[in-house]
């Protein structure tokens, strides 16, 4: 079956059986590979990605569900100059990563978390975050940077902002 719908501002179309789970036509189809695959059952956020401005995990939807959709994933959000989101940014500067495994869906998770509350506590973020698994890094350089790039995200542009 084919499918059409917009990833990263570019409209593409996929052909590939019903059952093609969104994360399989992102890295095979599209050659997206910055999407990770985890667990394969929507526990651990490795393949979070934006569908409609909303943070998703791909493993967990069919690719005939987005047909039309606006999608985004985390090769998509950085500037066309390579300027990284604000969010891409503090991971860096709070080194909010150690294997890097989690950090693509972790990422789009904390973009996502960051629109919807701006305010977050360090409380609210671990308890938002709670369906993104890290193994490495104790989780406390990611709060930091999830509240040092939901500042700088409240700060910014618009478009760097909203990716």
């Amino acid at each position: 079956m084919q499918v059409s719908f917009t990833v990263n501002g570019r409209a593409v179309t996929v052909d590939a059986p019903p059952n093609t789970f969104l994360v399989q036509a992102i890295r095979e189809h599209l050659q997206l590979t910055g999407t990770h695959v985890g667990c394969d059952t929507a526990q651990c956020g490795a393949c979070t990605i934006h569908v409609d401005g909303r943070a998703v995990k791909s493993c967990n939807v069919l690719v005939a569900q987005v047909a039309g959709a606006e999608i985004t994933t985390i090769e998509g959000i950085a500037q066309p100059d390579g300027t990284l989101h604000p969010m891409q940014a503090a991971f860096k500067e709070c080194h909010g990563l150690q294997c890097g495994f989690c950090t693509p869906g972790m990422v789009m998770s904390a973009i996502d978390l960051c629109k919807h509350h701006p305010k977050a506590s360090e409380t609210e973020i671990r308890e938002l975050l709670d369906g993104n698994l890290c193994r490495c890094t104790g989780y406390q350089n990611i709060v930091k940077a999830v509240q040092m790039g939901g500042e700088a995200m409240a700060a910014a542009p618009a478009t760097a902002a909203t990716a």
